[in-house]
């Protein structure tokens, strides 16, 4: 078991996230968050400040946006016609979805206008632009498995427990009704 958190190092953590003094998301010790060290699984700055903590420690840190979900950017909106989303019945503001360009590549958004004729789609994260305060607790440390260092995420998290889970399987995970807001960045990053 190892003693501090460095890179190859499953972490669990207790933490709250704060934007403009208001809790957005938290964790407690019993169901605390998992991450792999050093797979930017979550924001930058919070792995960054993570790094050498031992088991038990807590700390608060607060991130500039370009530690956290990056600047918001006014030029990544897009309008949709309705009639291209014909095949989405029960779209709601602030709803995360998938969307496929030409190429085949796939992005988040969320819906941030519904109008008769057109939809108004945001591909920035919900917390682009924020400063984000997190206040963390680390309650667990192993050394990962040789599969989660490959896969470069930790196993086990309630959308992938299952053991034959891999990169495709994220298509079939249906954010329509499981993605919250403050659940991940476009990139999938928690915290």
């Amino acid at each position: 078991m190892p003693n501090t958190i460095a890179d190859g190092v499953v972490v669990s953590l207790k933490y709250t996230l704060e934007v403009d003094g208001a809790t957005v998301a938290q964790t407690d010790a019993e169901e605390p968050m998992e991450y792999l060290h050093g797979a930017e699984n979550i924001v930058p700055g919070l792995e960054a400040a993570l790094a050498g903590k031992k088991l038990g420690d807590k700390m608060s840190v607060t991130l500039a946006p370009d530690q956290a979900y990056g600047d918001y950017d006014p030029e990544d909106i897009d309008e949709i016609d309705r009639e291209d989303m014909a095949h989405m019945d029960d779209l709601e503001l602030g709803m995360a979805i998938e969307v496929e360009d030409e190429e085949g590549d796939v992005y988040v958004a969320f819906v941030r206008e519904i109008g008769d004729e057109t939809i108004i789609l945001d591909f920035n994260p919900p917390l682009a632009g924020k400063t984000l305060t997190y206040h963390v607790e680390v309650v667990g440390l192993r050394d990962a498995t040789e599969e989660e260092l490959q896969h470069g995420h930790v196993h086990g998290m309630d959308w992938m427990e299952d053991e034959e889970w891999d990169e495709d399987d994220l298509e079939d995970y249906d954010d329509d009704e499981d993605w919250e807001e403050g659940d991940a960045d476009s990139n999938g990053k928690k915290a």
